[in-house]
């Protein structure tokens, strides 16, 4: 019995589906950058925030692979600074939480806000998507600086269209049993609470990166 040979068209459909296939089978890398409240100040790496997402997301029925790229103490102009190195090719999308070092040391709101802007839009030039965390700024520095600090990341979610998480810290900052002794930082138990409030919104993120 002789079979006809695949006509060219055909044979280019066949392996499109198979390279489709093959893309789809692998995770989802996004990377975490930011600073301290997602590198894990003070806690063991699989407490730290992007553990413990990346876990509570596959439960969920994802398969995404979460790197942590966040530095204790980066503020946005060293996160700017060290962007293209810690954002490697291949990433499908990052997770932005930077600012909240800039408010602690009152730094111009006008640098924070030209810092986040330049790290989007460089990011945006790589077609990698943005899930943009927000802060406010401590109630010490005022309500003017408060004012165009906290209208930061609503504007930059807003102008970019990015998936935007309001308050990175909302979770467990008003629970001092959520906290380490610093009572700043989150414990593992705070991290925890970090991660189920923020997974509606990388859900969202995630299913649209993958189109489902």
């Amino acid at each position: 019995m002789r079979f006809k040979a695949f006509h060219p068209i055909l044979m280019a459909l066949l392996l499109l589906v198979g390279l489709d296939s093959v893309a789809q089978a692998r995770p989802l890398n996004i990377v975490a950058f930011g600073d301290s409240l997602m590198a894990g100040y003070e806690l063991a790496p699989e407490d730290a925030f992007p553990a413990q997402l990346e876990k509570l997301v596959n439960e969920n029925g994802y398969d995404v692979k979460i790197t942590n790229a966040s530095v204790s103490g980066d503020t946005t102009a060293n996160g700017l600074s060290r962007l293209d190195w810690s954002i490697p090719d291949g990433t499908d999308g990052v997770i932005l939480e930077l600012g909240a070092n800039d408010a602690l040391r009152g730094l111009s709101p006008d640098e924070t806000r030209k810092n986040l802007t330049a790290i989007i839009e460089r990011l945006k030039e790589r077609g990698i998507p943005v899930l943009l965390a927000g802060m406010r700024a401590p109630p010490n520095l005022g309500d003017a600086y408060a004012a165009e600090f906290d209208a930061i990341f609503p504007d930059l979610e807003e102008k970019y269209d990015l998936a935007f998480y309001p308050l990175m810290i909302e979770a467990y900052v008003l629970d001092p049993k959520l906290k380490i002794s610093d009572g700043l930082h989150p414990n593992a138990q705070g991290v925890a609470a970090m991660a189920k409030s923020f997974l509606p919104v990388m859900e969202k993120f995630l299913s649209n990166i993958s189109g489902s």
